[in-house]
């Protein structure tokens, strides 16, 4: 069977290996306290070009989201979020387990409208409703598109005229960065956003996200939240080896590319067959819209998603590259697209 279902089925990049056993026997303080974490630390700063910001090192997406959420709002605020994103569909209720509602609105290509924001605004305007107070957004998204920095700019200049956080979930942030078109860095987060977070877990990491608070009035006690919410590992050192490696030398943005480049493949190939795609993405996911009879014969060798029904005789499927997808695996699919669609 070829894999094609996420990017987190392979274990982590060989460099990030060889760096944990290098370090395997060293004795370091528990809890994030170590040099690996401080190094780590001063990496990711360096890349935003920015030492006023605090960075925190936990172990998975939905912790990183539900933790920061969870810290950030008071108890009857809420997060304005595209309806597909990750906390509203992916997360088990995860963040209103918190207690906070999510306000879901129905964006655009997985991404948030400024106007939709304002429109929740007008309506939520009194103590009888909750309070919207944090607007979540995803880059990549949950469907492989990406945010323009124009775009970014608008919807962080609506949060803080109205008093609201912008927070960024960044499990695929490195898929954007690296993305083809893709005019936004680490700085410009850094610069419109009051918390974001960078992605291993996705990214040729074993596990592992590194969340950036930038707001001064977000810092405080953060670690004691961490901690209460079982989200603080004794082997805090762990996180912070594998993202000293992934940092260093830029290799968190070679593991993506790799990742995109392996999928825009597929996604050539598919225009090239005039396979119909339920979005054209710069990323990797790749979202084909299948015939129901093909896609039986392709799930007799491939492991992906299917992700909507389009009609009774289509439907939309994921098709998900990763740092470790090798080049005879998207050979091998291109190849039996193509006897697929031979006749058409």
């Amino acid at each position: 069977m070829y894999y094609f279902n996420n990017d987190y089925s392979e274990g982590a990049h060989k460099k990030i290996l060889e760096a944990l056993i290098k370090t395997n026997f060293e004795q370091c303080p528990g809890y994030g306290l170590d040099e690996h974490c401080q190094k780590a630390a001063e990496l990711l700063k360096e890349k935003m070009g920015r030492n006023d910001v605090d960075v925190h090192f936990v172990s998975g997406g939905t912790q990183a989201n539900k933790l920061c959420l969870a810290a950030f709002l008071r108890p009857h605020e809420a997060i304005i979020c595209p309806d597909s994103g990750h906390i509203n569909v992916h997360e088990t209720g995860a963040v209103e387990a918190s207690g906070h509602k999510i306000i879901a609105v129905r964006g655009k290509d997985g991404k948030i409208l400024p106007e939709e924001i304002l429109n929740v605004l007008a309506v939520h305007h009194d103590e009888h409703m909750v309070k919207p107070k944090a607007v979540f957004v995803t880059d990549a998204t949950e469907i492989g598109t990406i945010y323009t920095l124009d775009e970014l700019k608008v919807i962080s200049k609506v949060c803080h005229e109205n008093d609201l956080y912008l927070y960024l979930d960044g499990a695929r942030l490195a898929n954007a960065l690296t993305a083809e078109g893709n005019d936004v860095s680490l700085a410009d987060l850094a610069n419109l956003t009051d918390a974001f977070y960078l992605g291993g877990t996705k990214n040729g990491l074993l596990f592992g996200e590194a969340i950036v608070i930038v707001n001064p009035s977000l810092k405080a006690d953060f670690r004691y939240i961490t901690k209460q919410n079982g989200a603080m590992l004794a082997k805090g050192r762990i996180l912070g080896v594998q993202f000293t490696a992934s940092l260093s030398d830029d290799l968190y943005l070679e593991t993506a590319k790799h990742a995109n480049m392996q999928a825009q493949k597929i996604q050539s190939a598919l225009e090239e067959l005039a396979v119909p795609l339920f979005i054209k993405t710069p990323t990797n996911q790749i979202f084909p819209i299948i015939e129901n009879d093909k896609l039986t014969l392709l799930h007799e060798s491939f492991v992906f998603s299917d992700w909507e029904k389009i009609d009774a005789e289509h439907t939309a499927v994921r098709f998900v590259c990763s740092w470790a997808t090798k080049n005879e695996d998207v050979e091998a699919l291109i190849a039996t697209l193509r006897k697929l669609y031979a006749h058409q």
